[in-house]
């Protein structure tokens, strides 16, 4: 099932989604099926998404980083010191 799923991932073939989320449903196994409700609640993005080969770039790149120092952070700090380690962490494209 997992397999499956990452061949869709890896050969950008999102046209086969809706099939393998009946399959995961139908498999009854705990994760697979909780996870395949995700994609069905918006089908046309899964698809789409699934499907192009287009990347965010850079951009997704900083964002997680953000993220990342963030949740280091998380309880620690204000937005001060994050734009401070955001600013000082940043790598130049």
């Amino acid at each position: 099932m997992t397999s499956s799923f990452a061949e869709i991932l890896t050969m950008f073939s999102g046209t086969r989604l809706p099939d393998w989320i009946s399959q995961a449903a139908d498999a009854n196994l705990p994760g697979i099926g909780t996870f395949a409700i995700g994609p069905r609640s918006d089908l046309d993005a899964g698809t789409a998404g699934l499907t192009t080969d287009w990347d965010s770039g850079p951009g997704g790149d900083t964002v997680n980083r953000i993220k990342m120092l963030k949740r280091q952070m998380f309880g620690r700090a204000g937005l001060p010191l994050l734009r401070k380690r955001a600013l000082l962490n940043s790598v130049p494209y």
